[in-house]
């Protein structure tokens, strides 16, 4: 089966997005690259044309609600999209706000509705065509809280639940949606965590293993599989047995 041609990439300008970008050029593919930082995106989108592939870039906050409604629409306008990769997001140490309260609803309008605004305009042009694929970037600490990352865990836990009902939702209507779980990948999101960090992969290798997942329409790429295993193993113990846990592996 042929892969997707037409392909649009939200966090584009830097980390997993970048790597998505360049894992994904080749000739005769469209990439339409969406992130916040215009010159970073012009960088990105030289890069995947030096691949061959055509690239197309729009400078945007996910968290802007109309706008994004008008970019994804406009994307899908020029050329229907055969996959949506929502990946853009923060994490606690790249949140921008003053205090944790503000970095906190910040990490949320990021992580969740920039996931809703990005999704909610291309579904019903998916399912009205009865093809394309979503991918939803959530995470392995979305299995689980974790001290000092709320707002984190609850977003991507939120983008993993809600992942699961649109694929079940969509299915039906031809479109397939994939859940995206990686564990900790080397990205400025993060840079200087202050926490164990165990099994890190580089970017460009986190992006190959989610192309090929995708390619072969898994519902759920969680990896890697050790970590996947053992956050799913700390969801299903008794609560004090996990906090007792984390509280002794994260040293707190």
């Amino acid at each position: 089966m042929a892969g997707p041609a037409a392909i649009l990439i939200t966090g584009a300008s830097s980390g997993l997005g970048t790597a998505l970008a360049k894992a994904y050029a080749a000739p005769g593919v469209r990439l339409v690259l969406f992130g916040r930082d215009a010159a970073r995106l012009t960088a990105v989108a030289g890069e995947v044309r030096a691949r061959g592939a055509a690239a197309e870039t729009v400078a945007v906050d996910v968290t802007d609600q109309a706008t994004m409604a008008a970019a994804v629409t406009a994307a899908d306008e020029a050329g229907p999209l055969d996959l949506v990769i929502a990946n853009a997001g923060v994490g606690p140490g790249s949140a921008e706000g003053d205090g944790a309260a503000a970095k906190g609803r910040r990490i949320l309008a990021v992580n969740l509705d920039g996931v809703l605004n990005t999704v909610d305009p291309i579904r019903p042009r998916m399912a009205a065509r009865g093809a394309g694929q979503i991918a939803l970037m959530s995470s392995l600490a979305g299995f689980h809280g974790f001290p000092g990352m709320g707002p984190y865990t609850a977003s991507k836990a939120a983008v993993r639940v809600y992942g699961e009902a649109l694929r079940v939702e969509l299915r039906p209507r031809g479109v397939r949606v994939s859940v995206v779980c990686p564990g900790f990948i080397r990205t400025p999101m993060t840079d200087g965590a202050p926490f164990p960090m165990p099994m890190m992969m580089e970017g460009d290798a986190a992006a190959v293993l989610i192309r090929h997942g995708l390619e072969r329409g898994r519902p759920l790429l969680a990896f890697p599989w050790p970590i996947h295993i053992g956050t799913r193993l700390l969801a299903a113990l008794p609560a004090a047995w996990g906090d007792a846990l984390i509280r002794r592996v994260m040293r707190v």
